[in-house]
């Protein structure tokens, strides 16, 4: 190995960006090779367990829907972190208090921002 210090991470950045390249350039040449496309009115068909489909498959849903989804696992989520944080109250320093009063903040700045742009609400 060389004397610089830096070396190691040199060669451990190339091997890093170098083999999901190769293992994606082997894919691609793999389906190229041994799965040509054949396509046809069965396979590009919609599946619709196993029945024939029926009806236009691009149906367009409201965004709202995923909105709501998302914000309720953000919120969630943070209770999960909240939780430790509650448990172990007393005997944590006041850095963490700052750093748990940062979170929530961070947090209800998301709650403002979603309520204020009007996700919240059901139309």
């Amino acid at each position: 190995m060389s004397d610089h210090p830096y070396a190691f991470l040199a060669l451990f950045a190339g091997v890093a960006l170098a083999f999901p390249l190769i293992l994606l350039s082997l894919t691609w040449l793999w389906t190229g090779i041994f799965q040509p496309a054949k396509p046809g009115a069965s396979k590009n068909s919609t599946y619709e367990c196993g029945l024939p489909s029926s009806g236009d498959s691009w149906i367009q849903f409201k965004a709202h829907y995923y909105l709501y989804a998302i914000l309720f696992l953000i919120f969630d989520v943070e209770v999960l972190f909240l939780l430790p944080f509650a448990v172990t109250f007393t005997s944590l320093p006041v850095g963490a208090l700052l750093a748990m009063l940062v979170f929530i903040l961070l947090l209800a700045e998301g709650l403002v921002w979603a309520w204020h742009r009007g996700y919240l609400e059901w139309k």
